[in-house]
Parts: structure tokens; C-alpha cells; sequence
């Protein structure tokens, strides 16, 4: 019997681009399911449209632009029970939310975020980027620039929420703004990085085998039944 057959299986769907509110509420339905054991491990791979989200530790006050800028660039705002302060979801960019149990992966929450770093550095490396972590801020960097975002929330042993890799989306957003309470001169992209536009099916495609490595899972993409759970009238 091959190593990967012992693996545990984490379905791995890519939606599209979802409205920050719908894929909220899917998280949650999921998480229940997975408390209950009726669903294996998740990580839901999406984009949002333009959006603030505000976690736990710091508030509107990191929102540098008046109302009226946010309404013409049509940017929602929402407050969030994850950890973390504010930051900025938008095309181009690529989110993960791994609804995982940690105590059936014998992790505790800082050993787990660590993991979601890893996988980042993973498949940054394999683009030619070397990135790492700084120590006062979770997330990933390239040398004096934040490139990946973590903010997670667990209950029950059940993570939600997780990370935000800039890929190619439009940096300027991030000046409307401090995330995670730093300038937001400080972001940039893969795309910026390399120099030309990474497609969001070349991350995909290397983030998969890095996730499935670090958490020794073996990931499916099964997209159909996540979508048709999204668009439920109650999802």
C-alpha cells in the first residue's frame, strides 16, 4: 500500500469568485459538518469581490478613506470573528479557508497557522520567489513586503477563515487603508514579483500538492456539490 493511500482525504474546490458574506455563511455550515463528522477535511480555494474585512484585534479606524471612496469602488465592508486585524480581499487574489479538525491533526493553533505559512513558502518557491515569515506578523513576506495574509478562527477544534495570497490583483486597494495595521505600501504580488500576470489556475495548481505535503492529506478537487450547496436558497 502506497503512502498517499493512507492519507485522509480533503476535498479541495475551487468556486470562482464568491461574495465575502455567502462564503462566510458556507463556512459555517460546513464547520458544523465537520464538528459532526458527516464531511471529510475542506479547503474552499475562491476570490471576492472588492472587500474590507475587520477581525478581532482592530477596528474601522484602519480604514483610511471616507465612506463615499469605499461606495464609488464599491468596496463592502465586514466585521469578522476571525483573528487579526483589517485587510483586503479582491479579484486576483486567491483565498483559502481550510475547515480542518486540528485535534484529529494533533495540532495546536500556532503549530496550524505555521503550516498555512509553509504551504505558502512551498509554492512560492516553486515559482522562484523565496519568501518567509517575520516574526511580529503572521502571514508571508518577500523581504520588506507582505505577499500572503492569515487570519483564522477555530471552535471545537474546527478552523475556519485562513489565508489570502496576492496574486495578481490591484495593488492600489490596499492604500485605502492599513492592513493589518501597516501601510499599505508594504503588499505586493506574485504577479508584481515575476513581473508579468500568473493565472490563478498556475497557483492553484501548485498550491494542491504543497497543502496536501505539509498537511499530509490527499486533496481532491470536487467543485459540482460545493457550488450547488453556495447557491442554496439557505447557503
Amino acid at each position: 500500500m502506497s503512502i498517499s493511500t493512507l492519507k485522509k482525504t480533503c476535498i479541495a474546490p475551487y468556486l470562482g469568485t464568491v461574495p465575502y458574506e455567502r462564503a462566510l455563511n458556507l463556512q459555517q455550515e460546513l464547520m458544523h459538518a465537520r464538528a459532526d463528522g458527516r464531511i471529510d477535511d475542506v479547503l474552499l480555494l475562491l476570490q471576492h469581490p472588492p472587500v474590507f474585512t475587520i477581525g478581532r484585534f482592530r477596528g474601522e479606524e484602519d480604514i483610511t478613506v471616507p465612506p463615499e471612496t469605499l461606495a464609488r469602488e464599491r468596496i463592502a465592508v465586514f466585521h469578522t470573528n476571525r483573528g487579526g486585524a483589517l485587510t483586503f480581499h479582491g479579484p486576483g487574489q486567491l483565498v483559502g479557508y481550510p475547515i480542518l479538525n486540528l485535534k484529529e491533526h494533533g495540532l495546536g493553533v500556532r503549530e496550524y497557522i505555521w503550516k498555512l505559512e509553509a504551504t505558502v513558502i512551498e509554492l512560492l518557491l516553486a515559482l522562484g520567489i523565496q519568501a518567509d515569515r517575520v516574526a511580529e506578523y503572521p502571514g508571508v513576506w518577500v523581504g520588506g513586503n507582505k505577499i500572503c495574509s492569515i487570519g483564522i478562527h477555530v471552535s471545537h477544534h474546527i478552523t475556519t477563515h485562513g489565508f489570502a495570497l496576492n496574486v495578481s490583483n490591484d495593488l492600489r486597494y490596499f492604500r485605502y487603508a492599513r492592513p493589518c495595521g501597516l501601510s499599505g505600501e508594504v503588499m505586493t504580488s506574485v504577479s508584481e514579483l515575476l513581473g508579468h500576470r500568473v493565472e490563478m489556475e498556475t497557483i492553484i495548481e501548485r498550491l494542491l500538492p504543497s497543502f496536501s505535503e505539509t498537511f499530509c492529506l490527499r486533496c481532491e478537487q470536487e467543485s459540482d456539490r460545493w457550488l450547488s450547496i453556495l447557491d442554496a436558497p439557505n447557503g
